[in-house]
């Protein structure tokens, strides 16, 4: 049997900001309703930042406005918070919103774990820095999970432990560590425990990628209301996962993706380090006198 999720991703329902067109957030999940429907996903899979934060009042409205829309959605939903979500909004309040626990939580379905993990999105900022916290019991809870599976898993979370490169990307490219979980390698060694095959599904970075670690792929989501990408113009990216003994992902919309291959739980040979601080490295520099 092959599992259908409809992926939806950073909605941004707002004013626009920069190239995020929240203008169009609320027509484009009426579409998403549609397509998620047209697709026969069994489930859909919200990825966070439903909104651009403004202030408490204000980000009150404007989720309550996204789970209105969301309302049109047959399918089950699972949501996940965003740090747009919970810059102005603590998780209770996301909870109380969207009617549902917005804790870690597994599914098993059609012969794969779907393992929603919704570490903490909040952006904690202090005079000196501001950045994500990976939380040592989040990261425990990850690892566990990777420990005792016994089949495929589907991690799920908003922002991305890949690492990967941030190069042409309007957000990050000058700005790369907010793309990623600080200790985002102590989650891909977690997950590099796991003796089945393992995909991983983001958002928060804005545009379609796939990118293969020590065995693991990991893909990111465009969102539905970017537009640096598509000349100012909203993306409206609505995603569709198939998932079988093969994984089959389409986004559709302005800035269309596809990718499909087998996933194994095949892992790499580990990185050298440095040259210079490997031992026999070292045995063939010359000697300096």
């Amino acid at each position: 049997m092959t599992l259908r999720l409809a992926i939806i991703a950073d909605i941004h329902h707002g004013t626009p900001s920069t190239t995020k067109r929240g203008d169009a957030a609320l027509s484009l999940m009426d579409e998403f309703a549609r397509f998620a429907t047209d697709a026969g996903a069994s489930h859909v899979i919200d990825l966070g930042d439903r909104i651009s934060d403004v202030d408490h009042a204000t980000d009150l409205r404007l989720e309550a406005e996204v789970a209105d829309a969301f309302r049109a959605v047959v399918a089950p939903i699972w949501h996940i918070c965003g740090n747009h979500d919970r810059d102005h909004l603590s998780v209770a309040e996301n909870e109380a919103i969207l009617g549902q626990s917005l804790g870690h939580e597994t599914h098993d379905i059609e012969g794969w774990r779907l393992v929603i993990w919704r570490a903490d999105a909040k952006i904690h900022r202090t005079p000196e820095r501001s950045s994500f916290i990976l939380r040592e019991t989040d990261l425990l809870w990850l690892s566990r999970v990777a420990q005792n599976a016994d089949r495929p898993l589907l991690i799920l979370s908003h922002v991305p432990i890949s690492g990967h490169a941030q190069t042409g990307n309007y957000y990050f490219q000058n700005n790369p560590a907010s793309s990623v979980y600080p200790m985002a390698d102590r989650a891909r060694a977690a997950l590099a425990q796991a003796r089945v095959p393992v995909v991983c599904l983001s958002g928060h970075v804005h545009w379609n990628t796939v990118t293969t670690v020590d065995g693991i792929t990991h893909l990111t989501q465009q969102s539905l209301t970017e537009s640096f990408t598509t000349q100012g113009a909203p993306c409206g990216a609505m995603g569709i996962i198939e998932l079988s003994d093969t994984l089959s992902w389409r986004v559709e919309g302005a800035d269309p993706f596809a990718f499909s291959f087998r996933p194994t739980a095949t892992r790499w040979t580990p990185p050298l380090p440095d040259f210079t601080a490997h031992p026999e490295q070292r045995l063939r520099r010359p000697a300096v006198e």
